[in-house]
């Protein structure tokens, strides 16, 4: 039909929407048929494709499970790919499954795979660069000024160039290294820290914390308050930033509790995305990583919460490789791309080694963080780790809460600084705090208690002066005491300094049987902590020489309860006491026991 005048087809200049971005949907099929068979040849395009590049959704969903059974050692095979997917319920997207087994069957040798996924790796470059000229033109329609087209440039130059920095691209090797001029010139001590002064942008810290503290409650009002731009411990209000907040450990009436009582509703929640119970695979695989970083993506998200980390890994606690992983699966992708992370965690049996599981959990963060439930409503937020040594070390927080009938009281619920009424020699800070083991060190110090004292010694005086106290606390007192240089006999730690007055709620609410703050069921923490019995006083038998002087010329050491030499193991690994003599094992003094009550 020669006399038919024909219409142009649409351009993208014309109408982008009826125009098939650019694709290589050949290559795409190559490379999704030959990695379902090979984990060599998905080791090897992963270097230089990702999920994103493909164009096909199908294709994207047999690749992401793949590298789901490369991350947990399964050789991968189209079968297990069909097994995997259906587990998911995912299978009507792959056509029920013969997307997967035509794509498998007509494949190619696994050598050839990186030169397909180059062609795929071009394609998309081209399919972005065409969504940023549509994204200017549709500026320029809407008559955008030159700034805000500026802008949109300057995003996408610095989306590309991330995306050599992070290992896609024929530079992604030479991208990592340090450009010296621009890295000198970058001021990082006047980088500023987010929102309460816990950590930097870009930072990866771990708040750890036992059940009663309420890690979880504590860290939902900071992420809000961070979210709408309010502010939270005395800090001055920033910009709102992007929060996703991935929550496998709180019920979904327990949140909507909690964040009514902060002031929070369904208006006023800002930047913050909150996940409730999320289908993301175990954060410690590659696919769990690609499923967080995707919803990163999604979300716009600067900052991830992951509340609590030991829901979210496949791995055992202990195992060092578990907490390796999720480094080189997740955060790892996290911190290159400068988004800042929260994990919550559970303190282990024993307190003072910090959260539970392996020691690497704590190797990649830049801060970890230990919150401690005082009593009364009073926690203790102290960093224990640092990388950067930036901020404070500690916080001393009321949290302060308002029942309205059986109901809390809508933004009744706030976490803020305890503040005191200084008087010159006042003591201040963590040391004015009952209950922590720097107010029994400013007591043992008031008390002149000699700091050479071991802890046998240590607990019968604290019997006799009354000082209530575990015998964990006083043992950690008596090392904190003896390590310190002998000029700091005052708080070993420095006074913080607290500007913000706390709101007055008009008196301790009343609260329902086993219920201590929003969202805190089954008796997790006491309203006021009970207080333990005394010790008994020291025994008249046989402990006569524990008080005789020392001849310090001598450099043999004393046993502090009976005053006899130390000698054997008990000597060379720094023993106080004799066998015999400790209270815990030995039958002198005889019946001497410290209290195991929390103080």
């Amino acid at each position: 039909m020669d006399n038919v005048r024909r219409i142009p087809h649409p351009t993208a200049d014309q109408d982008g929407l009826n125009r098939t971005p650019p694709h290589d949907l050949e290559a795409e099929e190559y490379v999704v048929g030959v990695v379902m068979h090979d984990r060599q040849a998905y080791e090897q395009c992963s270097l230089l494709i990702n999920r994103e590049d493909l164009f096909v959704p199908a294709h994207q969903l047999i690749w992401d499970t793949v590298a789901g059974l490369i991350a947990t050692n399964t050789e991968p095979h189209p079968a297990l790919v069909r097994a995997e997917i259906e587990k998911q319920g995912q299978l009507h997207r792959v056509d029920n499954g013969n997307l997967i087994y035509k794509l498998g069957t007509h494949t190619i040798p696994g050598a050839m795979a990186p030169a397909f996924a180059e062609r795929i790796a071009e394609t998309a470059r081209q399919r972005r660069y065409d969504a940023h000229s549509t994204a200017l033109k549709a500026a320029i329609d809407r008559k955008a000024d030159g700034e805000e087209l500026a802008a949109l440039v300057a995003d996408f130059q610095q989306h590309e160039q991330l995306r050599e920095n992070t290992g896609r691209g024929p530079a992604h090797l030479v991208a990592s290294l340090l450009d010296w001029g621009t890295f000198f010139a970058t001021d990082f001590g006047a980088i500023q820290l987010l929102l309460g002064k816990l950590m930097g942008p870009g930072q990866q810290i771990t708040l750890v914390g036992d059940g009663k503290a309420g890690k979880s409650l504590f860290t939902q009002e900071w992420m809000w308050r961070m979210a709408t731009g309010q502010p939270f411990l005395g800090d001055t209000p920033q910009e709102p930033l992007p929060i996703l907040y991935l929550d496998a450990e709180n019920g979904q009436e327990q949140v909507q509790e909690r964040f009514l009582s902060f002031g929070a509703g369904p208006r006023n929640m800002g930047e913050l995305r909150y996940a409730s119970f999320p289908p993301i695979r175990p954060l410690d695989t590659a696919g769990g990583g690609a499923d967080l970083i995707a919803l990163v993506k999604a979300t716009g998200a600067q900052l991830v919460v992951i509340d609590t980390v030991s829901r979210f890994i496949s791995g055992p606690e202990n195992d060092a490789d578990t907490w390796l992983n999720l480094y080189r699966h997740t955060l790892l992708p996290l911190k290159r791309d400068r988004i800042a992370s929260v994990r919550l965690d559970h303190f282990g049996k024993d307190k003072e080694r910090g959260g539970r599981g392996s020691s690497a959990k704590t190797q990649d963060v830049d801060h970890v963080w230990e919150l401690s439930y005082q009593g009364g409503g009073t926690l203790v937020l102290k960093r224990t780790h640092t990388r950067t040594g930036i901020g404070p070390d500690s916080f001393v927080i009321l949290r302060q809460a308002q029942r309205d009938g059986d109901n809390w009281a809508l933004g009744g619920t706030r976490h803020v600084l305890m503040t005191h009424d200084v008087e010159p020699g006042a003591v201040t800070g963590l040391s004015a705090i009952p209950g922590t083991v720097e107010h029994l060190i400013t007591q043992l110090d008031q008390a002149g208690v000699p700091t050479d004292w071991g802890s046998p010694r240590v607990i019968k005086k604290c019997a006799e002066l009354g000082i209530q106290a575990r015998k964990s606390k006083i043992e950690e007192a008596v090392r904190i005491r003896k390590n310190r240089p002998s000029a700091d006999l005052p708080p070993h730690l420095p006074p913080s300094t607290f500007n913000e007055t706390p709101p007055m709620f008009g008196g301790p609410p009343a609260k329902t049987p086993g219920q201590t703050s929003p969202g805190e069921v089954g008796g997790t923490s006491p309203a006021v902590a009970p207080a333990p019995p005394s010790p008994r006083p020291p025994s008249k038998e046989g402990g006569g020489g524990a008080d005789l002087p020392r001849d310090t010329s001598d450099t043999s050491r004393l046993c502090d309860v009976c005053g006899e030499p130390l000698t054997g193991y008990r000597l060379e690994r720094g023993y106080d006491t004799h066998l015999g003599c400790e209270p815990e094992t030995g039958s002198h003094p005889p019946e001497h026991h410290a209290p195991d009550d929390a103080a």
